[in-house]
């Protein structure tokens, strides 16, 4: 016996448009090549990593998207764009430490939106 499928309207712009800026800044964040990359810091690209992803993944949430395919995208995401980083001729190097770091903020992202700041979406 198969479920129905639900059907939803879509949701109003505004609730896309945030994610999508916040991808657009994590596309040109992760790709830049290092001779565009502002040194900072000691480990401040952690702080820049772990931001990135909570921004990611809030923003999802918002989005409408379930907090499984939230979690889902994102590490698969940070996943990829480490690898590409290792791969790519971008002068960077692809760190499991960076992306430890964008898995913890998109799981902190994830448990903002969800449980302490409940975002007005279609979600839940």
């Amino acid at each position: 016996m198969s479920m129905p499928l639900r059907h939803c309207a879509p949701l109003p712009l505004r609730y896309y448009v945030p994610l999508a800026l916040a991808l657009i800044a994590a596309i040109i964040i992760l790709f830049t090549p290092a001779s565009g990359v502002p040194s900072g810091f000691t480990h401040s690209d952690k702080i820049i990593h772990f931001t990135l992803f909570f921004a990611l993944a809030y923003t999802s949430r918002v989005a409408a998207v379930s907090a499984s395919r939230t979690v889902l995208w994102t590490t698969t995401f940070a996943i990829a764009s480490e690898i590409l980083q290792a791969v790519l001729p971008l002068g960077r190097s692809g760190s499991l430490l960076d992306a430890a770091f964008d898995v913890a903020g998109a799981a902190v992202g994830v448990l903002v939106a969800t449980r302490i700041v409940p975002v007005h979406s279609a979600i839940d």
